[in-house]
């Protein structure tokens, strides 16, 4: 299929996205501590849990349903990952879902290259404002909204924690200033950039590289390390086959830790109604295992 192209990057969101990539290189000036970078790694699974639970499974595709606060709470650390706001993000991945691999498809690889549909699309005027007649479901909670407005707010404020932390970790109290420099740097800053890649793979690459179990109407597609990276998003031809499901690794053995988590929130009363695969279609309409 011949790709096809969008309208260019605006080019001062592209320039800030960029300088914010260059951030981590700032490590090589002040270093980095043990604790550091293992804050990296906790900030990068922890996000990764609120937007594929929160952004995805939750405001896309209410595969399950929990508390006007706790809605609230999803959507504000679901938003410390700087991928705009809750309502944004969930509106554009109807859009998605609606055209998938079509030339209305926000981020399709298949018909606007890899570049465009990791991140392309993000920077580009095409989808800059939020389609709020697609969410109405959730555009009538004024949080929400608030949220979706300020949608830098969330990351703002827990840059600043981490910085605090790295302060009181790393230094000696509030007396040395710089030493939560190097938290911030690593912690935030990097694992935010790590961050966003691994979540935008699920976009320009699971559409490309796996196999491909059900029969559907696009190119999704199953791969287990992006499974890993995504805490369970890599089982996109599932998903892509049955998007209610709050369940993305529809057998034991597929990895879905946002799954397993969703689940004992459940126990805790904190989520309810939580949507499985009807047991008729997980056997049906198969082209591979």
């Amino acid at each position: 299929m011949e790709k096809q192209t969008r309208n260019k990057p605006v080019i001062k969101d592209e320039i800030g996205f960029i300088l914010f990539h260059l951030t981590p290189f700032l490590l090589l000036f002040t270093g980095a501590t043990k604790f550091d970078w293992w804050l990296l790694v906790a900030l990068y699974f922890i996000r990764m849990f609120f937007i594929t639970a929160g952004y995805h499974r939750y405001f896309s595709h209410r595969t399950f349903a929990t508390s006007r606060v706790f809605q609230f709470l999803l959507a504000f650390f679901a938003q410390t990952s700087m991928q705009k706001g809750a309502l944004w993000w969930a509106a554009n991945h109807r859009v998605h879902h609606k055209h998938s691999d079509t030339p209305d498809d926000p981020h399709s690889a298949n018909i606007y290259g890899f570049w465009y549909a990791h991140v392309g699309w993000i920077v580009g005027p095409d989808y800059k404002e939020t389609k709020y007649e697609l969410i109405k479901d959730f555009s009538k909670y004024k949080e929400l909204v608030f949220l979706n407005k300020y949608h830098l707010l969330p990351a703002i404020i827990l840059a600043i924690g981490v910085y605090f932390t790295g302060n009181m970790v790393n230094g000696t109290g509030f007396t040395d200033w710089t030493a939560g420099l190097s938290t911030l740097f690593a912690g935030f800053c990097f694992s935010t950039v790590i961050l966003f890649h691994g979540t935008f793979t699920i976009n320009s690459l699971m559409h490309l590289f796996g196999g491909r179990r059900y029969n559907t109407t696009d190119k999704s597609r199953n791969n287990f390390l992006f499974a890993v990276i995504t805490m369970g998003e890599g089982w996109h031809n599932n998903h892509h086959y049955f998007q209610s499901s709050t369940r993305q690794g529809f057998f034991w053995w597929e990895f879905d830790p946002t799954y397993y988590i969703i689940k004992v929130f459940s126990w805790l009363g904190l989520v309810w109604n939580i949507r499985e695969v009807p047991e008729n279609l997980l056997h049906s309409n198969k082209i591979g295992k």
